[in-house]
């Protein structure tokens, strides 16, 4: 199974879930370009299940259109925890019940000591709840880590709604 074929997986059984449940998601996107929402609207019939996304690549567009302090990224940067989590809240802003969001470092250059190239935040909120990030560390070229962000986030989507129903 090549790397497209597995996130389509992924999305498809994320999309179940959130069928099942009549949620919808929204994406948050930096790092991936899209690549989250382009894969979930490979599936026929994802209107019923994906509400949309933005793609906030700069600094002023995750202010601008995912209201992100701009406290929080002069303190703790594009890629970090605290901005994630505001991605996340400024998604849901927009619509949809669960949310994803993703920053960070594809390269190949643009890395640091702290933050090395594939190094990525990826966080997930349901209307309501507190929103949970995890830091990856990711390998490759700048496809691979995109690719890995992207199966990494629906995996996460697919748990959050697997723990939300128990």
């Amino acid at each position: 199974m090549n790397q497209m074929q597995k996130m389509t997986q992924a999305a498809q059984q994320a999309s179940e879930l959130l069928q099942a449940r009549a949620l919808l998601l929204v994406t948050a996107e930096s790092c991936t370009g899209g690549l989250i929402s382009a894969v979930c609207t490979e599936i026929a019939g994802s209107s019923s299940w994906f509400f949309g996304g933005v793609i906030s690549y700069a600094n002023e567009a995750k202010m601008r259109g995912l209201s992100v302090k701009e406290e929080t990224l002069s303190s703790f940067g594009a890629v970090s925890e605290q901005t994630v989590k505001e991605m996340c809240a400024g998604a849901l802003q927009l619509g949809g019940d669960i949310s994803v969001a993703v920053s960070g470092v594809a390269g190949p250059g643009g890395g640091s000591p702290e933050k090395p190239v594939g190094c990525v935040y990826i966080g997930w909120k349901m209307l309501g709840q507190e929103a949970k990030v995890e830091r990856f560390q990711f390998s490759g070229d700048r496809q691979a880590v995109r690719e890995a962000t992207v199966l990494a986030a629906l995996h996460g989507v697919k748990e959050m709604l697997e723990s939300s129903e128990k």
